[in-house]
């Protein structure tokens, strides 16, 4: 693109910039403080000022100056580019900006362009009813919850792949990059194609302290951290705070603009002659004191360039009326006069720096990315169907079928590229190896000989990183794509904190009418708990879902599908479903095949249902109820009935199967909730449930505590019982093999105790059974491994 030299940066231009961040921080501050006399036109009193002082000063100014310095080479260049702030509560910076800009008031039209509007712009910042105190999901041009730090330069690569014209800013905070997933994230210009995708200019910000105390990165040598950033393979520029102020912005600017034909150039080499080797793309760091422009002493002590900035730097006005004075001589300090007119409008001068329409950063499309979905082209699911004459007489890997599937997705929407898939090292593991047809995984790193299905191009993304993938995974769907996320099921806990904030932006996004839907996160949690007998211990853990059912209803499934074809279903729905989190466990080992496509159909789309053919209640009340959900408890559970036909004949027993684990849930609870008379008549209002679960029993209970049956539930699960063993011992140490399904149903069935003591001790004896020979042999008796269904 042609630069516009109207947007030089002579030291006319830089003049009416610094014009603009004086009203930037103006505004910031207003944010922070004012209840009223937004514009000062009145002394200060304390009835002007929130009685609950809220917010951080301490990054604010230098990320309203980085926002100003965007905007210019924006306009210069015209530039596709949004705003990712990594630096914890930045929010009245990007509110500031936005407003500025005039996005803000186009999205909010009672927050408008004038004294009115500005002093409701002040009220609602961390005041209730009104917006959070960070970069959140109300902010305009944000994709980035700044509420927890780690996330921002994952986020802003996600958000760069598969757009080859974005520019994303991502502004790195010197606490936030001590976190673990920043230190990772650092490895994403490894992946990035400059031939297919956009580029990421990373912003170190340098401002020397956290919350109380110094920053590492602020307190290495130069020397050093510049070898750690080339390490990293970046080529990076300073930029410190001089004094004026005019010299900073010079320097700034000539940086930006260096930096600005460097990716161009990266670019324009790539897509012209192909990838040569891997680019060192250039970023900033930027230098500035913490609480930049912000009061430099309060009491006699350092503030400015100090911890003491970080949070409110003045406070206790009504006890120290010396601070409402500093407070205003600080905010007038910005000469408000000079930026506003006589009806709190911003100059025209000042205004016009701003981009226009969607250039501006606050407004740009891709900040707000369900204005770009597309739907993926879908392959038909059915065609993928297992082959089920009868009920487990054909053997599958559930997660090798869905690869099939997820191999065409990537195939059929290759033409949009806005689908990827990522993982942690583990698409092949978890038998999504067909994908490897159709792409590879992504490297920009060197590439040997003897490497197996690794392309520039790949669509492929995988890192030994959950934080990594996860990070990727939400820049990408908040941008507008598709994706699906495989993980071992006990090592998704590492992204617990991600999930909470993705989900978060996901319910707070439901109630902003300007928020267009995005694309679920989809995950499969595969290589779980009950197959985990190689890896042991380590490796056992099914809790993601107890986690994941604390937040809100609206936006999160747990789909637990006993086949093949279930899945194949789920995954569907999944790919169609908008604002949501849906969570799928399913393994990857051989396993029976329970329901034709037809059925699998009808079971997964009420969530729920009994399996006739599998119960023996002769169609009416049933003794018992024996429910499952999970593909091993399944398992369990079906084989629990074939030896309580062989063991007690005339007992009636009810089975039912779970595919989405919210169906449990009271409708008053959850969306997918069964209603009562329903669940009542699959359940019984007084009939014993024993129900075999694949994760932590107590999470059924959780789930059913309202339900009228509820005392009568007792769940067999995970109880944090495991080791390298059998697969079947697995399920012996927590009491969920079919062995105790059957002793279950004895203890529970009024009066079975003592006429099925026989019963009982024959349970007892297989058990013993089962442990000598696992002993002796390091394998499942025989009819543990081949046992069949039977009608």
């Amino acid at each position: 693109m042609n630069a516009d030299s109207a947007h030089d940066a002579t030291p006319a231009y830089l003049s009416r910039m610094d014009t603009w961040w004086r009203a930037a921080n103006y505004l910031s501050v207003g944010q922070i403080y004012l209840l009223d006399n937004p514009l000062l036109r009145e002394p200060l009193t304390l009835g002007h000022v929130k009685p609950r002082l809220l917010g951080h000063w301490g990054t604010t100014s230098a990320l309203n100056f980085i926002y100003a310095h965007l905007n210019r080479v924006i306009r210069r260049n015209d530039l596709d580019m949004i705003y990712i702030t990594g630096p914890g509560h930045g929010g009245p910076a990007l509110v500031a900006s936005t407003y500025l800009e005039g996005t803000y008031s186009e999205y909010y039209p009672d927050v408008s362009e004038d004294t009115e509007g500005m002093k409701r712009l002040f009220r609602q910042f961390s005041f209730p009813g009104g917006i959070p105190s960070h970069v959140a999901p109300e902010t305009p041009g944000s994709i980035h919850e700044g509420g927890e730090l780690g996330y921002a330069l994952s986020h802003a690569f996600g958000a760069a792949f598969d757009n080859p014209d974005l520019i994303v800013a991502c502004v790195v905070g010197d606490g936030e990059a001590e976190t673990g997933p920043l230190a990772t994230s650092w490895h994403s210009n490894k992946f990035l194609n400059p031939v297919i995708d956009g580029a990421v200019l990373p912003i170190l910000q340098l401002n020397g302290y956290k919350i109380a105390g110094p920053t590492v990165l602020a307190r290495i040598p130069r020397e050093e951290l510049t070898q750690l950033l080339s390490g990293y393979g970046y080529e990076p520029f300073y930029v410190d705070a001089q004094t004026p102020a005019s010299a900073t912005h010079a320097l700034m600017a000539k940086t930006l603009d260096t930096v600005i034909e460097r990716i161009r150039s990266i670019q324009n080499e790539a897509r012209r002659n192909g990838i040569k080797s891997r680019p060192r793309w250039p970023m900033i760091v930027l230098q500035t004191p913490k609480g930049w422009t912000g009061p430099r002493e309060v009491d006699g002590v350092q503030v400015e360039g100090n911890w003491r900035s970080h949070q409110v730097p003045l406070a206790g006005l009504a006890e120290n009326p010396a601070h409402l004075k500093q407070l205003e001589e600080w905010m007038r300090g910005y000469k408000p006069e000079e930026l506003f007119d006589k009806n709190g409008r911003l100059l025209e001068d000042i205004r016009s720096l701003s981009p226009q329409g969607r250039r501006r950063m606050g407004d740009n499309p891709h900040a707000n990315g369900g204005v770009l979905l597309r739907e993926l082209r879908l392959p038909n699911y059915r065609e993928y169907a297992v082959k089920v004459s009868q009920p487990g007489a054909t053997t599958g890997e559930a997660t090798r079928v869905q690869g099939a599937y997820i191999r065409d997705v990537l195939k059929l929407n290759e033409p949009m590229k806005n689908f990827r898939v990522f993982s942690p090292d583990e698409t092949a593991s978890n038998r999504w190896g067909d994908v490897f047809e159709v792409t590879d995984r992504n490297s920009m790193a060197q590439i040997l000989p003897g490497d197996s299905d690794i392309a520039h191009d790949g669509r492929v993304m995988e890192m030994l990183s959950e934080h990594q993938c996860e990070g990727w995974l939400e820049g990408y769907l908040l941008t507008g794509r598709h994706g699906f996320f495989s993980c071992y099921e006990a090592f998704i806990h590492i992204i617990d904190s991600m999930f909470n904030q993705h989900a978060k932006w996901l319910k707070v996004c439901n109630h902003i009418p300007w928020r267009r839907p995005i694309a679920s996160l989809n995950y499969l949690l595969t290589s779980h708990v009950w197959r985990q007998d190689h890896n042991g211990f380590s490796h056992q853990d099914p809790g993601f879902i107890d986690h994941v059912v604390n937040k809100k209803a609206q936006v999160i499934r747990v789909w637990l599908p006993p086949d093949a074809n279930t899945l194949l279903c789920v995954t569907d729905q999944c790919l169609r479903s908008r604002n949501l989190v849906n969570v799928i466990v399913a393994g990857k080992q051989p396993q029976p095949q329970w329901l034709s496509m037809d059925e699998a159909i009808k079971h997964c789309d009420a969530g729920i249902g009994m399996w006739s053919w599998a119960c023996c209640d002769d169609g009416g009340e049933p003794d018992v109820v024996l429910a499952c959900a999970g593909d091993v408890p399944t398992l369990e559970t079906l084989a629990a009935v074939t030896l309580l036909r062989e063991w007690l004949p005339s007992l009636k027993v009810r089975v039912i199967n779970v595919v989405d684990l919210m169906t449990l849930q009271s409708p008053r609870e959850h969306p997918n909730g069964l209603p009562d008379s329903e669940f009542d008549g699959l359940f019984t209002k007084d009939k014993p449930v024993i129900f075999a679960f694949h994760g932590y029993p107590f999470l059924i209970h959780r789930l059913t505590y309202r339900r009228t049956n509820h005392a009568s539930i007792h769940v067999r699960g995970y109880k944090e019982e495991g080791t390298t063993t059998t697969p079947f011992d697995m399920t012996v140490l927590n009491d969920l093999d079919r062995f105790h399904l059957v002793e279950a149903v004895i203890d529970f069935v009024p009066g079975l105790r003592e006429r099925a003591a026989h019963i009982r001790q024959r349970v007892r004896d297989k058990l013993v059974e089962h442990r000598e020979y696992i002993r002796v042999h390091g394998e499942d008796m025989p009819e543990i491994r081949n046992w069949k269904w039977k009608e």
